[in-house]
């Protein structure tokens, strides 16, 4: 029963991200990487917002028996986000970057620009 549950979570987050991803493109930013992983920690959406490289978090609960999906973004989740920014950054020239969130909540979706900072 565990995998058929977690089968169900990983479709949920990859419709969340699809959702997230598609709003953001209509926002005017252009996708350039998903699901970017390392060891430690992984980044939901990489953008470009105009100049700026976004990277953004995805959180969706269809719930908020415990405090909605930006309750979920608690200070180890920022670390190991920021974490994989930095390696993502590794050799790449210098560019201002922010950590933005889109929080999904039922059907209700929030962008938070500057979500977070890398010492935060």
């Amino acid at each position: 029963m565990q995998a058929k549950t977690n089968n169900t979570t990983t479709l949920r987050g990859r419709e969340a991200e699809s959702r997230a991803a598609a709003y953001l493109e209509n926002c005017g930013l252009r996708i350039v990487d998903r699901n970017f992983r390392v060891r430690g920690g992984e980044i939901d959406l990489i953008c470009l917002d105009g100049r700026v490289l976004v990277f953004v978090e995805v959180r969706q609960r269809q719930r908020g028996d415990f405090g909605g999906a930006a309750a979920s973004i608690t200070a180890h989740k920022r670390r190991r986000i920021v974490l994989a920014a930095q390696h993502y950054l590794l050799g790449k020239p210098p560019r201002d970057c922010r950590f933005d969130c889109v929080l999904i909540d039922g059907e209700r979706l929030e962008w938070l620009k500057n979500a977070f900072a890398a010492d935060d």
